[in-house]
């Protein structure tokens, strides 16, 4: 089973799996988000599955652009978009490696527990800041499995029943991939939990 059919197979079960299992820093994250682009008038989001973290940032910009590669994912982002009623929020269907839309295109992007698993870390870095305006700003939050003892032990159970994932960081590691795919680094923070999140946000300059 390819990783895509994964998240098709999986989307209508993600919302309590993963809050049952790691769900801890979740609201966190979401708050988090919110307040990184408050005040932008033009947001896209990647990755957005359900629309956990969707929810949260339409309420402090402008619009949201909303995008998942998986066909059910984005079914149930749009579900929960309507049944709470935001009317600034668009959703679509796009892979990350190949967002169709124009270069500068938006103020901020939200790529929320997405880096952990692309295949290609730099490329989807590089597609990203291909849509940023010089100096926005990237808002990514990770999953990062070898934080602790404790998420070490639990990122290799995961694996064992099929949870995608390509790499396993520490906050530190995953700053400087981020650094090195040129961001600069504004805040970075841990949120604890059984895995913890790498709150790590930052603007594309040059």
């Amino acid at each position: 089973m390819s990783e895509k059919d994964y998240w098709e197979r999986h989307a209508s079960k993600y919302d309590a799996s993963v809050r049952w299992t790691l769900g801890k820093p979740l609201s966190r994250m979401s708050v988090l988000c919110a307040e990184a682009v408050r005040g932008h008038q033009r947001v896209l989001e990647v990755a957005a599955g359900t629309g956990i973290v969707t929810s949260a940032i339409a309420e402090t910009c402008g619009s949201v652009v909303a995008t998942d590669y998986a066909e059910a994912m984005v079914e149930v982002l749009a579900r929960r978009i309507r049944e709470e009623g935001h009317d600034n929020v668009q959703f679509e269907q796009a892979d990350i490696y190949a967002l169709p839309y124009p270069t500068g295109e938006f103020d901020a992007v939200v790529a929320a527990n997405v880096l952990h698993i692309v295949p290609d870390f730099a490329a989807a870095i590089d597609a990203l800041r291909r849509v940023t305006k010089p100096g926005g700003k990237l808002v990514a939050p990770t999953f990062c499995h070898d934080e602790t003892r404790v998420s070490w032990l639990a990122s290799r159970v995961f694996a064992i029943t099929g949870f995608p994932s390509n790499r396993r960081f520490t906050l530190q590691s995953l700053r400087g991939a981020l650094e090195d795919r040129g961001l600069q680094v504004t805040s970075a923070e841990v949120l604890p939990g059984l895995l913890p999140i790498g709150h790590v946000e930052g603007k594309f300059c040059g």
